[in-house]
């Protein structure tokens, strides 16, 4: 693509040409990045930033893509970054995406295709979308503004910076980053080759959204092993995994389930089951915003499992924790300034900041914990992860002000 089209063309058209890549990522996959597809688009985003004019672009082995467009300043300021992910949910299929813009939504239904209805009694956020240009796909597959509007507002950020030089700017890293959606985004980030010790994801959703706190997580798998015979001579011989796997799920507290939960409780949730009668393997997540809560949560999985063990001779039970994160908010408490000022960009962009905890996890979370102060940012999207995920194009402009604005307000700090 030439550098003046780049120029040229809006957010949204950046972000249409970018989600009609299939980019999901594969859990079952052991490579990093899980996919080939996450490849496409990182070369496509290396090319582009080359283009522009960024300085130290890469790609490493890993698929991540980094860049830095240099300061404009004569005296220094603290950098700062903007990080996006580039990998769509694979619970979804996402290939051949078909975007679809309806003009100017007047509130109603909105007839996607294939069945597909989003109606705002469901999503809420669509009455604030009155008047907006609404983008879905067509019905078969989700839209994939997770992440890729993000990235779409980055890379268009990047272009109001070049093409008005009198923004005064710091050093402005990127980064797009692979996997994020199946927990190792940042696993294997390249921290020495991104020049930004403060930085900013663009992966929340409605409109002036931001958030500082995520849950704690641990991520492990129960395995339950059970002994297997002949079922015409099991009397007194069989212990079946499958049986002492269902009362372990029986025992998690109805009040400790996801389903059930909202706001700032946590849960214990079984996200996957595997096995016969001689063994069963249960991936099971943990979440609170609480970190004590967390450890009682686990603590008391960690007991359910030795009771069956105990009432079941034969048998054995165990926990092995396998991963996880911690809420950011810790980190981001030792610099308020790093949220101070994303409020101050979004008010400078006409909006109400809604502060809100995440259920979930980002990359920033994890990047926080290495010592990059990164909250998370809208992205103007709203029910990601479905066939009716919609992308506002309004919102996604205020998205790309909300960036500009920051590089403005890093530039007026002083370097420590």
């Amino acid at each position: 693509m030439s550098v003046d089209v780049l120029l040229t063309e809006g957010v949204a058209e950046k972000f249409m040409r970018y989600v009609r890549l299939d980019t999901a990522s594969c859990e079952e996959s052991e490579g990093v990045p899980s996919t080939q597809g996450q490849w496409e688009l990182a070369r496509m985003l290396e090319d582009e930033l080359r283009r522009l004019g960024l300085a130290d672009v890469s790609v490493d082995e890993h698929c991540f893509v980094i860049g830095r467009l240099p300061s404009n300043m004569d005296q220094p300021a603290p950098a700062v970054g903007f990080v996006a992910h580039m990998d769509t949910a694979p619970a979804v299929p996402g290939r051949g995406v078909a975007p679809v813009v309806h003009r100017k939504y007047q509130g109603g239904h909105i007839c996607i295709g294939h069945g597909v209805v989003l109606r705002p009694d469901e999503s809420p956020d669509l009455a604030r979308a009155i008047g907006c240009d609404i983008i879905t796909s067509d019905g078969s597959t989700l839209l994939g503004a997770d992440d890729k509007a993000g990235v779409a507002e980055i890379m268009q950020a990047l272009v109001e910076l070049i093409t008005n030089p009198s923004i005064v700017r710091p050093d402005v890293w990127v980064a797009f980053t692979p996997d994020e959606e199946i927990g190792r985004g940042v696993e294997r980030f390249p921290y020495a080759a991104f020049g930004a010790k403060v930085a900013y994801t663009l992966d929340g959703t409605a409109l002036g959204e931001l958030s500082e706190e995520t849950f704690n997580a641990v991520n492990g798998v129960a395995t339950i092993e059970g002994v297997s015979s002949h079922t015409g001579d099991a009397r007194g011989k069989m212990v079946n995994a499958l049986h002492l796997a269902a009362q372990l799920i029986s025992w998690i507290p109805a009040s400790w389930r996801p389903e059930t939960t909202s706001d700032r409780e946590g849960f214990i949730h079984v996200n996957d089951i595997q096995g016969n009668v001689e063994k069963v393997s249960i991936k099971i997540l943990i979440r609170d915003f609480d970190s004590a809560m967390l450890e009682t949560r686990r603590a008391a999985l960690v007991s359910m499992l030795e009771l069956l063990e105990a009432a079941h001779p034969g048998s054995r039970a165990s926990f092995e924790a396998a991963g996880g994160y911690r809420n950011m908010k810790e980190g981001l408490d030792t610099n308020p300034q790093v949220v101070g000022l994303a409020l101050r960009a979004m008010e400078m962009a006409g909006l109400t900041p809604r502060t809100l905890p995440i259920r979930g996890g980002t990359d920033g979370a994890r990047m926080t914990y290495e010592g990059v102060l990164t909250p998370n940012l809208f992205t103007g999207s709203g029910d990601v992860h479905s066939r009716r995920e919609w992308e506002c194009v309004q919102w996604m402009s205020n998205a790309v002000d909300v960036v500009v604005n920051l590089v403005q307000l890093w530039a007026e700090q002083p370097q420590k």
